[in-house]
C-alpha cells in the first residue's frame, strides 16, 4: 500500500515533466533580488558543483521561503510558475506520499529519492533505446550500420556516411561507435 502510493506520487511527478521543469527552471531566478544570468541567482547550478550541490539548489528553487522543506503551498506555487496547474488536494497528497518523516514537508532526503527514482526510470528507458539502435544485440555499442538501420525504420532514410558523421560528433572516445555511456551523454 505505501509503495503504491509513493508510486502516484512519483508517476504525477514523472507526468508532469518534472525532468524538463527543473531543468528549465536552473536557467531561471527563483527570487526577484537576482537576475537569471548573475552568477549569484539561487537556480543557476554551478559548473564545478556535484550532482548533489545541484539538486540542493534545485530544491531551493521550490523551497521559497528557504526554511529547508518544500510545503504543498510551495509545491503548487512551483508547478504553477512553470505553466502546470496543481491543486491543493494533489500536491498535499505528493507530500504525504514522498515524506519519510510525516511532518507534511518534503526535506531535502526526501526530495533526494524523488530525484533518484526519477534518474534510475530514465535510465531504464534509455538503455532500452539504446538496445534498439544496436546492430549486433547485447554488443554494447552502436555502429554506423546500426544507426542507419534504425534511423531507416523510423523513416529517417540517411547514408552510411551521414550515421558515421552523426556517430562522430558523440564519439568521444573516437573508436567509431558510441558506447552506453556516449549515447546517454548524446541524450542527454
Amino acid at each position: 500500500m505505501e509503495t503504491e502510493r509513493a508510486s502516484k506520487s512519483f508517476k504525477w511527478f514523472s507526468n508532469k515533466g518534472l525532468r524538463l521543469s527543473l531543468h528549465r527552471r536552473r536557467s531561471k531566478s527563483c527570487s526577484t533580488s537576482s537576475s537569471p544570468n548573475s552568477p549569484m541567482s539561487p537556480c543557476t547550478p554551478k559548473k564545478d558543483g556535484t550532482k548533489e550541490d545541484e539538486l540542493r539548489e534545485v530544491f531551493r528553487c521550490f523551497d521559497s521561503d528557504g526554511d529547508g522543506r518544500i510545503s504543498a503551498l510551495e509545491l503548487r506555487a512551483y508547478f504553477g510558475s512553470i505553466g502546470e496547474y496543481m491543486s491543493h488536494e494533489e500536491a498535499q497528497l505528493a507530500i504525504n506520499d514522498l515524506d519519510a518523516d510525516q511532518d507534511n514537508l518534503l526535506d531535502f532526503q526526501d526530495f533526494l529519492r524523488l530525484m533518484k527514482r526519477e534518474a534510475n526510470d530514465n535510465t531504464d528507458d534509455l538503455k532500452m533505446a539504446f538496445e534498439m539502435f544496436e546492430m549486433e544485440k547485447g554488443s554494447g555499442y552502436i555502429t554506423p550500420k546500426g544507426l542507419q538501420r534504425m534511423l531507416r525504420r523510423l523513416g529517417d532514410a540517411k547514408s552510411y556516411d551521414e550515421c558515421v558523421a552523426m556517430i562522430q560528433v558523440f564519439d568521444i572516445d573516437g573508436n567509431g561507435v558510441l558506447d552506453f555511456y556516449e549515447f546517454n551523454q548524446m541524450m542527454a
